[in-house]
């Protein structure tokens, strides 16, 4: 089987590295949805199992099928937006939600309107998005250090010195001396979620369609999916030089949390940050054995979902700083590259710095992220500048 010939130690490590930045930095936000639509534990569960099966097979599969690494993970900024204004909507509702928004999603990917969009965007700008994405995960691993100096310090050192030395491995080195590290000065939290060694049990919840829902809940999620989630995923697949099926995929994310909805499957989406450590050259020097790293990182979101609560408290585990640094220096090295392209056209410069400083503001204007508003930015910018009198 080619898969097992592609797979190395790297693209396993990028592989589980993903799931751990995914899981840890945006399951509390995932939680804490779920309880403001009123959901019990047993739907918790039951939202934890969606969101994993779904990413799972929307990542893995297509990765064999097209040997590219596709990655796909719930929408964090959706599920943001879900803690703050699901309150007052009945689960019921909020499903008829989801689904309605998965629908949009869908036809955007069957009729080719998101893809057509995006390739009005110029790649400096794209390119600049996505370094402003990622730069405030790169800022993490060293504001880490403020609450963690000698483990910052630690990962630091053995990331540098695994870049001289064998550089294909730095990454999965950094891991194990960290996670070697925080055991040995006690850092790890235990298990800070009780173990579930049972398989999850999906929960059915029908769903119920009303106009409050619709536009409370379900055209703030499609934009905000549609702005932060696949835009600067499809930044990410852009600047990493490789050429997938954009409106296929937008498509099966839609189609996919269609199916899952009901089950707490609230948005599945292209990712950006998680792909940006699947996609890169800490993956795999070769391009096209780099879809392994997703193959693994969709194989262990499955686990994720089947043992909920299991896996869930494994992660939990692990220090947050530990977290926020190996993802800041994972990601490293794609944000200098999205840098030296974003500013490497001098005609785009400054747009597509504009791009940059916008979206790593992080700034929220009427509910919609700061990627949407980068992009705006850069494109405005890029008429004025160079508009034809």
């Amino acid at each position: 089987m080619r898969f097992l010939k592609d797979l190395s130690v790297s693209a396993a490590s990028a592989g589980f590295v993903a799931v751990l930045v995914g899981v840890t930095s945006s399951i509390v936000i995932v939680f804490q949805a779920a309880q403001a639509l009123g959901a019990s534990h047993e739907q918790i569960t039951s939202w934890v199992w969606a969101l994993g099966v779904g990413c799972g097979l929307c990542t893995a599969v297509p990765s064999l099928l097209l040997r590219q690494p596709v990655m796909v993970a719930w929408s964090t900024p959706g599920a943001a937006m879900l803690a703050v204004s699901g309150g007052g909507f009945s689960m019921g509702e909020a499903v008829g939600a989801f689904m309605l928004c998965a629908a949009l999603v869908a036809l955007f990917g069957v009729t080719g309107w998101f893809e057509r969009i995006m390739d009005r965007i110029p790649l400096a700008l794209a390119a600049g998005l996505l370094a402003g994405v990622l730069t405030r995960f790169g800022l993490q691993a060293f504001t880490a250090a403020q609450t963690a100096l000698p483990l910052v310090l630690v990962m630091l050192s053995t990331y540098l010195l695994g870049r001289r030395l064998f550089a294909r491995y730095a990454v999965p080195a950094t891991l194990a001396v960290a996670v070697l590290f925080a055991l040995a000065s006690g850092r790890m939290n235990g298990m800070a979620v009780p173990i579930a060694w049972a398989l999850a049990e999906p929960v059915w919840v029908t769903p119920q369609w009303s106009l409050a829902a619709t536009v409370s809940l379900a055209l703030p999620l499609f934009v905000v999916t549609m702005a932060s989630q696949n835009l600067p995923g499809v930044a990410a697949i852009r600047a990493a030089g490789f050429r997938m099926p954009v409106s296929r995929l937008v498509t099966l994310t839609g189609l996919a949390t269609l199916l899952l909805a009901p089950f707490g499957g609230y948005s599945l989406s292209l990712s950006a940050i998680t792909a940006s450590i699947c996609m890169g050259r800490e993956a795999h020097e070769d391009p096209d054995r780099r879809y392994a790293a997703a193959v693994v990182c969709g194989v262990i979101y499955l686990c994720l979902g089947l043992f909920a609560g299991l896996v869930t408290a494994w992660i939990a585990a692990f220090p947050a700083e530990l977290v926020a640094a190996i993802a800041g220096l994972a990601l490293l090295g794609t944000i200098g590259n999205g840098l030296s392209v974003a500013l490497g056209e001098p005609s785009h410069r400054e747009a597509a710095l504009i791009t940059f400083l916008v979206t790593l503001s992080g700034v929220t204007i009427a509910g919609i992220g700061s990627a949407f508003w980068g992009v705006a930015a850069g494109v405005l910018a890029l008429w004025i500048l160079h508009r034809r009198a």
